[in-house]
């Protein structure tokens, strides 16, 4: 059955139905994985009736596909813009890897997806992200590369398998969201408050601002440039209270994390 011509108004409407049907979906499924997350809910809380999801995605499979995809969508937007920016090489990857950070404590719903689909990569089960390979992450791994090609060239950044700088700065990120919870248990310490997620951000930045760098004291100017210009967002999965014990261990253990 073809659908009917929508008018501009109607298809604004219909484009703000679906982002809503899409930010519940993302929420639903990496709480309760693609097999545990209804449609049920997933309707309910985008304020429409199942019917309606429906109308816009043929089932399950389907709507898991397209959050997945809405997601990794606008991640390759934001990253290409930073990398377009008025700009050194070198600033720009920070200001990529400052974004990366955010964006893992920001929407930890993406990356609860992303875990879940890596696991099926790892598995060799069918998953929602070999039909994404070609649209966003090959682009963005290779726009990343050419900026970091970039700054080695110029005498930027220190001459080394521009991979290797990527794991680093990326890699870093990543681990540090995923060890929160057993670092809690090793130091007591909850990692993911609001100061305790500044005081890593700027740590980050401030290393690879002195470690990628071929003049050290010029990578910390731009280290200290970009984090004033790029202040933490306030809102993401994060917990606020503070840590009693977060101070105490500053400069004794969190540089080991």
């Amino acid at each position: 059955m073809t659908k009917p011509t929508l008018s501009r108004s109607q298809n604004e409407r219909a484009d703000q139905t679906k982002a809503r049907i899409l930010e519940a979906a993302v929420r639903q499924f990496s709480e309760n994985g693609l097999a545990g997350a209804r449609t049920e809910q997933i309707a309910e809380a985008a304020g429409v009736n199942k019917a309606l999801l429906y109308y816009y995605f043929k089932g399950k499979e389907d709507l898991y596909s397209a959050a997945l995809e809405s997601v990794a969508e606008g991640v390759l937007a934001s990253n290409m813009a930073v990398f377009e920016a008025d700009s050194s090489a070198g600033e720009r990857f920070l200001r990529s890897t400052l974004s990366h950070f955010d964006r893992l404590h920001t929407n930890p719903g993406f990356q609860s997806l992303m875990q879940q689909e890596m696991v099926r990569l790892h598995r060799g089960e069918a998953n929602a992200l070999s039909p994404l390979v070609e649209r966003f992450f090959r682009p963005l791994m290779l726009r990343t590369a050419e900026v970091l090609d970039e700054g080695i060239a110029s005498g930027e950044l220190i001459a080394v398998d521009p991979a290797q700088i990527r794991n680093a700065a990326l890699g870093a990120n990543v681990l540090y969201f995923l060890s929160a919870p057993l670092m809690q248990m090793v130091l007591g310490t909850d990692l993911l408050t609001l100061e305790a997620l500044e005081l890593r951000r700027t740590a980050a930045i401030d290393f690879l601002g002195q470690a990628i760098f071929v003049d050290r004291e010029y990578g910390a100017r731009v280290a200290a440039r970009v984090l004033a210009e790029m202040p933490m967002p306030k809102n993401g999965g994060i917990r606020s209270q503070p840590v009693p014990e977060l101070r105490a261990i500053k400069t004794e253990e969190l540089r080991h994390m």
